[in-house]
């Protein structure tokens, strides 16, 4: 598995875990993600 999908993967589990600031923090880290495999990580 490459690092982007492991960090999109870990961004929706913080995205739909029911913990207040988890919501936002899961968003930011899924774009992460994303920006990641856009730049080949």
């Amino acid at each position: 598995m490459r690092t982007s999908t492991i960090v999109v993967l870990i961004g929706v589990a913080l995205f739909l875990l029911p913990i207040p600031g988890t919501f936002i923090l899961g968003a930011f880290v899924v774009l992460a993600g994303l920006a990641a495999r856009l730049f080949g990580l």
